[in-house]
């Protein structure tokens, strides 16, 4: 049922078919029986400056977009500048290869995968290269993201109309190709232009198969005939237009559906004299099944300099349809719908700004934007529709906000639709297919209702959302791809589908395009001359039929290619973690990503920081959770856990976690990594740095003993390179000093206190028990003087969190055990723990519930482990009883956001009274020990911090306080800004000390004196200072004797 198309060389998959009926099977020929792919990736890479990667693993990583199919292409390109993609073109027309351009990778109807070549504009080919302010143009390569145009463009006080809720990481290319449109196209009405991509578009800079560069916008007749009277093939182009315009004009006139969001089929309309015969807009929307597009001028519209929110609560969403018209009339620049089911999906996805309570009243909601020259007008624009919407019988509950932050969660919950209806906890599995038809407005009303009945007729239930006021209705349905009754049952609903939007004088696709998700339903919609005209426009641009072959128009069936069908079968291997949110199945966590392609935003969020810096779809979480399915499929990717692909693609990885978090359907490739690793590396031994880092507990232990010891190693210029080297660091880092006493070492000779008070452990994780122990000492006085009684575990424990990294994953598990062991007692009287080190508790929070889901003891420590902030804000009320004044910067590590939440660390620091800025979320680069290890992992670790965190660093005052709790983050700040960040345990111990920060004692300084540089000047100095450290040596060692020497046996 995949229908996968094979090269040459590539084995067949093997698979065990869950159905009797056998698979249906492709009817266009393949590529791969006449396309030399060796000898065309030859060629290529003789000719290009850019990439070209015609290995498995790139193959597998383009195998398929955000929609239900698959087909592995022949290779993948990464075109530098046009004259590449000339290049490329022009060897793939040479070895008769067909041609894919790609974008953003989110295509939700299968235009974006095919057995062809694909090109990626994203990497190189993304800037905005012009604005023209009094034109209002703005100039940009395909592979721009639609939001560095409209970053550039808002400065300036334009904005691009046509804004998906992916656009924050779609590409101008990708949305050309799909005529894409958005929430905030009715801004463009007020401007004279549609709500589509194309209405938007002035000109474009094309490409065809045969090699003929162009650039095509409107046309008058005199530029037609003078264009034809020059010859050649643009002459024979235009010619052939203008007869097909002239034959089909009064069929394309009576025959289109008329609503300002078709986006089915190629837009023949424009070639009309009324519209100018406007070849740009033609072409959008062609899904690269025409020409490729080189550059791209589109339309900018006026940006409102304030915007209000307006949402109203109705009963139900089909009550909130009705009142579509009479809202339009105030002329919103947004006017969307969703229902309830959206919400409580987000909530049960476990996303806490999906707070219901900020909406008004009501079962089905509308949110209404309006855009002014001021907040005030914005205002008076949202309160003039409230008031006649008030008058009304069945006045709906109305809420205009004030509060921006608010504004954002709910459009974050709208805009994330997509994602938030797909992998619902308890629910069947979501899929495209039927997720953007779009009627005439007037119409939405009586749709949706028997939308809802056909989806009731096959037992589908899903949450209806959408454009309503542009007639786009949004849903995922929970098609069963897997079998082959559920199969014939999902092609079922699309016929019924269609003619219910024909009905109501619409189309499938209002956004999202054809592709092959659409493109068999064509001859439908648009009957079988249009369907003729469709195949004449294409062959006028390319007549050998190789661009984007089998999409759109004569395309593959929607039941072809499909990723999953009735021979999928994974292997369901042995693993260590449990996956108990997937079935306690690694090949269902693996299936886990729908390709939305979140991890490639550039901003707003951590994830991913490894594509961020590489612009790589390897190093983004989508393509490491492709190739994890394409390596337990085993078609394309061979050796299973061993591959060499995928342990590349992970290397990159952070291990942030930010996608547990950002990601709408919570892939966590953290998890994945150190899974795969532990697999990978079974019986063989893994890197030097590896056992280094990892066991950085046991290695710490021991040099707790003498501490002056690897201090003096590890920073004296030899010796410390020498040991730089052994362990794989990069030697531009530095090591961490240990301090001279421990932590415990220093709470176990102290008085206890708050005997008669509530109880707390206070967990001594390895960075703040040997490292910072002033941290710990922080907590310590800040717990005690928001009234609790603080213990310490005296038996040497560790959580493992470094193991994780490296795969050792026996190992963390034993670890974990042992503590489960050992604190059984306290856990099981609920004592809270507090620790102080995100990433450890994290632990506590994660990786403990996946390796012993059943355990009792586990769940109780998972539910009563905090960190310090969220503790004293859930159970000290009111805690600090002091403030300081003072500004800050603070950075959130990246598990304490993703796994257990900042908002608590906001809320005690608003407490205690400082003026804090939180830079642009992030990783800070460091990720554990990533950032110490050499060659690549550095370099990615130092362009991570780049992005945001270091620039606000260094540019901060110095009387800012910098606060990161992160042992790593600290680490990072520290040795590239040489600012020493708080932790907030420090900053709550000023607090209680009015400002001061409690100078450290002689006990716990650092048993670290600066080695001066080893050159001929300082021979002296460094004489002298290690003949004082060899004194110090001697001290300590006698000292350690002293307090483990064995009592005298009087027995004898």
């Amino acid at each position: 049922m995949r229908g996968e198309q094979k090269l040459k060389d590539e084995p067949p998959m093997s698979f065990t078919n869950q159905s009797k009926e056998p698979a249906k099977v492709i009817s266009q020929p393949s590529p791969a029986s006449y396309v030399d792919a060796e000898k065309l990736a030859r060629r290529l890479k003789r000719n290009l400056k850019g990439e070209v990667r015609f290995d498995d693993g790139s193959r597998a990583l383009y195998a398929t977009d955000g929609s239900n199919y698959r087909q592995v292409p022949i290779g993948v390109v990464l075109p530098k500048d046009k004259e590449d993609v000339v290049a490329t073109v022009a060897e793939c027309r040479r070895m008769g290869a067909p041609l894919l351009s790609r974008g953003g990778g989110t295509s939700l109807a299968g235009q974006c995968c095919n057995v062809a070549v694909v090109m990626d504009f994203s990497k190189y080919m993304h800037d905005v290269l012009e604005i023209d302010t009094v034109r209002k143009l703005g100039r940009v390569q395909p592979g721009c993201v639609l939001d560095t145009l409209r970053n550039d463009a808002t400065k300036l006080g334009l904005n691009f109309g046509p804004d998906p809720a992916t656009h924050n990481h779609c590409t101008l290319g990708g949305m050309l190709g799909n005529n894409s449109c958005g929430t905030h196209s009715l801004l463009c009405r007020d401007e004279g232009l549609g709500l589509r991509t194309s209405d938007n578009t002035h000109e474009l800079e094309i490409l065809t198969y045969d090699g003929l560069r162009m650039r095509v916008g409107e046309t008058s007749p005199e530029q037609i005939e003078r264009f034809i009277r020059e010859g050649g093939r643009q002459a024979e182009i235009y010619a052939q237009l203008k007869g097909l315009r002239d034959k089909y004009a009064n069929l394309i006139r009576a025959r289109f559906p008329k609503l300002p969001r078709r986006v089915s089929g190629y837009n023949l309309d424009e070639l009309l004299p009324e519209n100018g015969f406007n070849l740009a807009r033609a072409l959008v929307g062609t899904e690269s099944t025409c020409v490729t597009i080189l550059e791209a001028s589109l339309r900018l519209v006026s940006n409102p300099g304030a915007r209000s929110l307006l949402v109203l609560g109705y009963k139900d969403v089909f009550s909130a349809a009705d009142h579509l018209m009479e809202i339009l009339e105030f002329k919103p620049a947004a006017l969307e719908g969703m229902d309830d089911l959206l919400f409580q999906w987000v909530q049960q996805k476990g996303d806490k700004n999906a707070d219901i309570k900020l909406l008004p009243q009501g079962g089905g909601w509308l949110m209404v934007e309006f855009g002014g020259d001021s907040k005030k007008d914005s205002d008076e624009q949202a309160r003039r529709c409230a008031e006649m919407l008030k008058k009304q019988k069945d006045a709906p509950n109305i809420k205009l906000y004030d509060n921006p932050e608010q504004e954002e969660m709910i459009w974050k919950v709208r805009e994330g639709g997509l994602g938030s209806t797909a992998w619902v906890p308890g629910h069947r599995d979501t899929w495209e297919g039927f997720e953007d038809s779009a009627v005439p407005p007037h119409n939405v009303p009586a749709y949706l209702r028997d939308f809802k009945k056909l989806l009731d007729s096959y037992d589908y239930d899903t949450s209806l959302y959408g454009h309503f006021g542009q007639g786009c209705i949004h849903c995922r349905i929970p098609f069963d791809l897997y079998t082959a009754e559920g199969i014939r049952k999902f092609e079922s609903f699309l016929e019924k589908g269609c003619e219910l939007v024909m009905k109501y004088g619409g189309v499938m696709s209002g956004e999202h395009g054809d592709g092959q998700s659409r493109g068999q339903f064509l001859p439908k919609m648009f009957g079988e001359e249009l369907m003729e005209a469709f195949r004449e426009f294409k062959r006028i641009w390319d007549p050998e039929w190789k661009m984007n072959p089998g999409k759109v128009i004569d395309a593959y069936k929607v039941t072809e290619n499909l990723r999953l069908g009735t021979d999928y079968d994974p292997p369901n291997p042995t693993t260590y973690f449990q996956y108990p949110a997937d079935r306690h199945t690694f090949s269902r966590a693996a299936l886990r990503c729908v390709g939305i392609g979140e991890c490639r935003r550039h901003s707003d969020q951590v994830m991913c920081p490894s594509y961020q810096v590489t612009m790589e779809e390897k190093h983004s979480t989508r393509g490491r959770a492709r190739l994890l399915w394409e390596m337990l499929n085993g078609g394309l990717l061979k050796k299973g856990w061993k591959n060499e692909a995928v342990k590349e693609a992970l290397d990159l990885c952070l291990a942030c976690k930010g996608c547990k978090h950002d990601c709408p359907v919570n892939v966590d490739m953290a998890t994945y990594k150190a899974e795969f690793l532990s697999h990978y590396y079974k019986h063989k031994l893994r890197p030097r740095h590896a056992y280094a880092f990892g066991f950085i507990h046991v290695w710490t232990r021991l040099g707790s003993i003498m501490p002056g010891i690897p201090n003096f190693i590890t920073h004296a210029p030899v010796l410390g390179k020498i040991a730089k080297w052994i362990v794989g660091m990069q030697q531009t880092r530095e090591v961490p000093a240990m301090a001279r006493e421990s932590f415990k070492a220093w709470f176990k000779n102290r008085p206890l206190k708050n005997l008669d008070r509530p109880p707390v452990v206070l967990w001594p994780d390895t960075f703040n028990n040997y490292y910072h122990p002033d941290v710990a000492k922080a907590a310590v006085e800040v717990l005690e003087d928001a009234g609790f009684r603080v213990q310490v575990p005296t038996n040497d424990m560790c959580c493992g969190r470094p193991l994780y990294d490296y795969g050792f994953l026996d190992k963390a598990k034993k670890w974990l055990q042992d503590i489960l062991e050992i604190m059984r007692v306290d856990i099981r009287n609920g004592i809270p723990f507090i620790v102080l080190e995100p990433s450890c508790c994290a632990v506590f929070r994660d990786e403990l519930a996946n390796l012993f889901p059943n355990d009792e003891d586990a769940k109780k420590l998972h539910q009563q482990t905090f960190v310090l902030s969220e503790f004293l804000v859930h159970h000290a009320p009111g805690y600090p009883h002091k403030q300081i004044t003072s500004r800050a910067i603070v950075h959130a590590h990246c598990h304490h956001r993703s796994v257990i939440g900042f908002r608590e660390e906001e809320t005690l620091l608003k407490r205690v009274g400082l003026d804090f800025q939180i830079p642009e979320p992030g990783c800070c680069g460091m990720a554990g020990a990533f950032g110490f290890e050499r060659g690549d992992h550095y370099d990615v670790s130092i362009k991570c911090g780049e992005r945001s965190l270091l620039p606000a660093v260094r540019h901060s005052s110095e009387d800012t306080l910098i606060i990161a709790d992160g042992f790593s983050c600290h680490e990072q700040i520290v040795q590239r800004s040489n600012r020493k960040p708080l932790h907030i345990a420090q900053v709550l111990q000023m607090a209680i000390h009015e400002g001061e920060i409690k100078p450290v004692e002689p006990a716990q300084s650092m048993a670290l004196v600066k080695i001066p540089p080893s050159d001929g000047q300082h021979e002296e100095k460094e004489h002298g200072y290690l003949h004082n450290r060899v004194k110090q040596w001697t001290s300590s060692v006698e000292e350690w004797l002293g307090k483990h020497k064995k009592p005298k046996d009087d027995r004898h």
